[in-house]
């Protein structure tokens, strides 16, 4: 199959445009992170809504979304709702976010168990924002905050929420399970004025550290740029800023990772653990990175989805 370039949609969900929503939420119903659509900072952004399909095989898709001026969120509503909603931001080195491994599967994978599923187009910092190295976590903080105001409407508990990031997501969710009340953004709204703590973090394969002898290059370089400060690094690191209101966090990822260290997962739950915050770490001996669910299978670490429903289970969060 020839490369090809759409940008006006997202078969999945992920749209350009999206939608005000004070309603009980409908699958595929998509809701802007900010008011007016585009991120702060991002009115100047030369981005362009990209989405490139990267796959030579017709039939196991690999796209790729880039230019992103406009984050939100894209619902995946379960048959019988429990009120926990999940905020799943897919990976991508801070230069992309690959929609076919990280995304819609991580829906098809809790729906089954009453959890909400909040798909998140989250801009990345290399493209033109203004602070640019802050938008992750903007966006980050700013989708948990308007979950929280909108829970009661949405059919949501509004003490039941959770993050998921995969890879260089991994690290923006490490770093608001870390700095979710570091100030990244002027208030724009009453959403501004709750919590932006999520109740539970769950990360795969997550970047987490910005030192040179554990990070991945190039989520830093895209991140902080090619020769950051030694007080960026450490100001960017969040295993180095957890505290005891950290949320509880699962940890999942494979020791033959060939691009992210798997130091990075556990130096994070090794700070968790440190400040008395539940947390769970499992290491897998194969898996590579990137796995998701669909690469996962026929290896052992294919298993991880049960293990994080008996972690969710054993945290009240699903039957």
């Amino acid at each position: 199959m020839g490369k090809t370039t759409m940008t006006s949609f997202l078969i999945g969900g992920l749209l350009a445009a999206g939608l005000a929503c004070a309603a009980p939420l409908k699958t595929r119903d998509v809701i802007d992170l900010w008011p007016g659509a585009i991120g702060p900072g991002s009115e100047n952004s030369p981005a362009k809504l990209t989405i490139t399909e990267r796959s030579k095989v017709a039939f196991w898709p690999d796209r790729i979304v880039t230019g992103i001026t406009k984050p939100n969120l894209t619902a995946f509503v379960p048959d019988k709702p429990n009120g926990t909603v999940v905020i799943a931001a897919p990976g991508g080195a801070y230069s992309r976010i690959v929609l076919d491994k990280e995304a819609a599967e991580m829906a098809r994978w809790l729906n089954p168990y009453g959890v909400t599923v909040l798909l998140m187009q989250y801009r990345l910092p290399a493209e033109g924002h203004v602070n640019g190295r802050d938008v992750p976590l903007e966006d980050a903080q700013r989708a948990v905050r308007l979950v929280r105001q909108n829970a009661k409407e949405w059919g949501l508990d509004p003490n039941k929420i959770g993050f998921l990031g995969a890879s260089a997501a991994g690290h923006m969710g490490a770093s608001l399970g870390a700095q979710f009340s570091k100030k990244v953004y002027e208030p724009v709204d009453a959403a501004d004025k709750l919590s932006a703590r999520p109740d539970f973090l769950i990360l795969l394969y997550p970047v987490v550290s910005m030192e040179d002898k554990l990070t991945h290059m190039e989520s830093r370089t895209n991140l902080l740029g090619k020769d950051p400060s030694p007080e960026l690094i450490k100001e960017y690191s969040p295993d180095q800023h957890v505290t005891k209101d950290s949320p509880p966090t699962f940890i999942v990822l494979a020791e033959n990772d060939s691009q992210v260290p798997p130091a990075n997962g556990i130096a994070y739950y090794n700070a968790l653990k440190k400040v008395g915050v539940p947390a769970e770490l499992n290491v897998f001996k194969e898996g590579d990175h990137g796995f998701g669910i669909r690469d996962a299978r026929q290896l052992p670490v294919s298993n991880w989805p049960n293990l994080a429903a008996a972690w969710l289970k054993s945290n009240g969060y699903i039957q």
